[in-house]
């Protein structure tokens, strides 16, 4: 992989595709700023790749503590070059009307409401510079529907539309893209396909066509929904 100096914020980064990615764009010569909800997992992460970067425990749907997260972010390294919303939670899978309404609220504090906050806390830094990209993790669930996922789904589909609203407002030069990372084998697909998950790549497979797709994003992506082939 070239290496490259990009200043890089990535939510859910110490479980499936955000910690599998990891690797690769500190092999890359990236600094990263990374948050997790497990205190343990990020303790390990700043363990093991050391004081470079930056790791912290902060739920995404927790406005307050993104934008504390996001000050000592910027102070320390600046505006990022690329900012990946991928932290995500599924629910149960269940027809809709049986989806208790404190899950079904976690599901859309956290997949829409944490993207908002973690856009709302990095991106006018951003604009300032008028320079970045947004990647906004989807799903081919953002795309499509399926049944017992309902308010995963509709997740989703609000990443894609937020995502394509937010291009049209950000300056040349910058990018907001929603991705869809195609099927992988992470926990929440096994929450849903059980043992069938098993026939699909795994993150770190994944990974390693993902961080090179993702450090060449630029201004010409601006708006387009994209998939990692």
């Amino acid at each position: 992989m070239t290496v490259t100096t990009k200043r890089i914020v990535l939510t859910g980064a110490t479980r499936g595709l955000g910690r599998a990615l990891l690797p690769h764009f500190i092999q890359a010569g990236c600094v990263v700023a990374g948050c997790g909800r497990s205190a343990t997992d990020v303790a390990n992460l700043a363990g093991e790749y050391g004081t470079a970067h930056e790791f912290a425990a902060i739920d995404v749907s927790d406005a307050e503590a993104v934008q504390l997260w996001a000050d000592r972010v910027l102070a320390r390294f600046g505006p990022p070059d690329l900012l990946i919303n991928n932290a995500a939670v599924i629910h149960t899978p269940t027809p809709l009307w049986k989806i208790p309404a404190d899950e079904f609220d976690r599901v859309i504090d956290i997949n829409i409401k944490g993207v908002a906050n973690v856009i709302r806390a990095f991106v006018p830094a951003m604009v300032q510079r008028r320079q970045g990209v947004i990647v906004n993790v989807s799903s081919g669930w953002g795309r499509s529907t399926a049944p017992e996922v309902a308010a995963y789904c509709a997740t989703k589909y609000a990443v894609e539309g937020l995502t394509l609203a937010l291009a049209q407002e950000l300056p040349p030069g910058m990018a907001a893209i929603p991705l869809n990372p195609g099927v992988i084998n992470t926990d929440m697909l096994r929450q849903c396909f059980g043992a069938a998950a098993n026939s699909y790549p795994d993150p770190q497979t994944w990974a390693i066509r993902a961080a090179p797709f993702l450090l060449q994003l630029g201004g010409k992506d601006n708006g387009r929904s994209l998939t990692v082939g």
